[in-house]
């Protein structure tokens, strides 16, 4: 099995969990099916995938990124999210038909003396890059690492301590590497369908709510990438102690990349990934982050 294959084997099993925890997806793509945008699963191109960490030793996207560079991703651009401190990155897929993928850290040492030491007293028990010791040959290793637990179970109380100064760092340190979010790329479906605006109106009317910070609709100044997603679902976490709580969990994303000005001579059938706006956009993520965020949440409620 080569790499692409063992990498098409994490992802299929990454996804396999993402669909079973976040029913948007069931009932987007049943959705899709009624109005006859596509007859399977297969006929959809996954746009990127992405992934939260947190920036301390032994972790963070110098850890993570080991996994994806293995199997052929290439790193690309930087982002930098000084409001929500974050950094980030995307990687380029070895192959068009494989997602890209984006990964985000927490910087952790900019915020409060509190929320250091809170985050410390669960990602300290971590000695080692635990990335080192696996064998990313073995795609059921591989995956059962990306649904691990890294550290213990967080209080309720730390999660909301953790909320109140950075929705982000309690995302993370409940859900660890948990797969944050799959994006569908609507500029391939039918006419009607295939802009986000578009897809945008479909998605209400069949009752699924729209992450609106900064807009419905995030464009990039080149007007080439746009974006937008749907906000997370709450779901019933258990804390330590055995506490529950209601946390938002996953969401999907709409991408529409927009054929670039150099190719839009090109008929439809010969356009490629190639022609199209490639990477991201800093100021549509920004907004995006917030599609775990409470105040979108209470959109649900």
């Amino acid at each position: 099995m080569n790499k692409i294959q063992t990498w098409q084997e994490v992802l299929d099993g990454l996804t396999h969990r993402y669909k079973e925890r976040v029913p948007d997806v069931k009932g987007i793509l049943e959705a899709m099916k009624q109005e006859e945008l596509l007859q399977n699963e297969d006929e959809i191109e996954n746009d990127h995938i992405a992934f939260r960490t947190m920036g301390v030793a032994h972790l963070g996207v110098a850890s993570l990124e080991k996994i994806f560079l293995h199997y052929g991703y290439v790193k690309r651009d930087y982002y930098f999210f000084p409001e929500k401190k974050l950094n980030a990155w995307w990687y380029a897929p070895p192959a068009e038909f494989l997602p890209r993928i984006f990964i985000s850290e927490l910087r952790v040492e900019d915020l409060s003396d509190k929320a250091r030491t809170i985050i410390h007293s669960y990602t300290n028990t971590v000695t080692a890059d635990p990335v080192d010791s696996l064998d990313l040959d073995n795609p059921a290793e591989t995956i059962r690492f990306l649904h691990s637990p890294l550290w213990h179970t967080p209080s309720l109380d730390d999660y909301k301590q953790l909320a109140a100064e950075s929705e982000y760092a309690a995302w993370v340190i409940f859900n660890r590497y948990y797969l944050n979010h799959y994006t569908l790329s609507v500029h391939q479906l039918k006419k009607g369908y295939n802009t986000v605006a578009g897809f945008n109106d479909f998605l209400e009317k069949h009752g699924f709510r729209l992450n609106n910070s900064g807009g419905k609709i995030k464009q990039s100044p080149d007007g080439l990438l746009i974006q937008s997603s749907t906000v997370a679902g709450q779901v019933e976490a258990e804390f330590a102690r055995g506490e529950k709580m209601l946390i938002p969990g996953s969401y999907v994303e709409f991408a529409e990349r927009r054929v670039l000005p150099a190719f839009q001579h090109l008929q439809p059938n010969e356009i490629t990934r190639s022609h199209r706006r490639e990477g991201f956009e800093a100021g549509n993520a920004d907004k995006i982050f917030e599609s775990t965020y409470t105040a979108q949440a209470k959109q649900l409620l």
